[in-house]
């Protein structure tokens, strides 16, 4: 599939299927990168940028809370920083890229991230965007639907029954955050991913017999076989809107 890093947390479920998914994603160029991102990081810069943190968990095994030191810092000049969405979809390239570092732009980048708060909506946004290499593949979306507060879009709303018709109508393949167990949960995994009750999410590879209620996935086949369902159709409606001519280019790394 050519995208090999997808971020989620325990609080983000799917709105179609792995088949869906992988139906959509087996049609696009291998080098692109889904990931919400924007240079205009507002009040990040004092809360966020400027202050210098400290987090125990990098260097003991102990969980403890992150202190803050009185000095502070400012604004790198040796790259331009960029913020967003730490929920994305990475392709192998990109990934390859910040492990290796051959222009040594990542490490350079990490050790400025490594004293600052909620790093992971900033770090890879910086680096693809200071990144000559990659910032053409980028695709300015999280490919989630979240319900914000507003404003200031720090804190998404839990979603429940009352958002899923919201849900659908975004043609997103993830949305979050959900509370554990919510009834809205069971509504996605019967109407959107024909999931049973404790089962897997059927796909090409289930060829086991339906019937008096068999698991069809209690049988597996080839697992390169794909059945896409309604799903993969809303999200290639998603995935045309965001690679149109208003919406790709125009909002790279801007």
């Amino acid at each position: 599939m050519g995208l090999v890093y997808q971020s989620l947390s325990a609080s983000d479920y799917p709105l179609v299927t792995q088949d869906d998914l992988l139906h959509t994603f087996s049609y696009l160029p291998r080098d692109l990168n889904f990931i919400d991102h924007t240079s205009k990081i507002g009040w990040k810069e004092f809360q966020r940028a400027k202050p210098i943190i400290v987090d125990p968990g990098l260097y003991v095994t102990k969980k403890a809370d992150v202190f803050w030191i009185t000095q502070r810092r400012s604004v790198p000049t040796a790259f331009k920083l960029f913020t967003g969405s730490a929920w994305m979809v990475l392709s192998r390239p990109f990934i390859d890229f910040c492990i290796w570092g051959w222009d040594n732009l990542p490490r350079t980048v990490l050790m400025y991230y490594a004293n600052f708060i909620s790093s992971p909506e900033g770090y890879f946004h910086t680096v693809i965007c200071n990144a000559h290499e990659f910032r053409n593949t980028t695709v300015n979306s999280d490919l989630h639907y979240i319900s914000w507060d507003n404003p200031p879009k720090q804190h998404p709303h839990y979603l429940t029954l009352d958002d899923m018709q919201r849900m659908v109508d975004s043609n997103a393949p993830f949305a979050r955050k959900f509370h554990r167990d919510d009834p809205v949960l069971d509504k996605i995994d019967s109407q959107l991913l024909f999931r049973g009750k404790d089962r897997l999410v059927p796909g090409g590879w289930c060829i086991g017999s339906r019937k008096n209620g068999t698991d069809p996935c209690s049988v597996a086949g080839n697992i390169t076989v794909l059945k896409p369902t309604s799903g993969a159709k809303r999200l290639e409606k998603l995935i045309g809107s965001l690679l149109s001519n208003e919406n790709f280019r125009p909002k790279q790394c801007i």
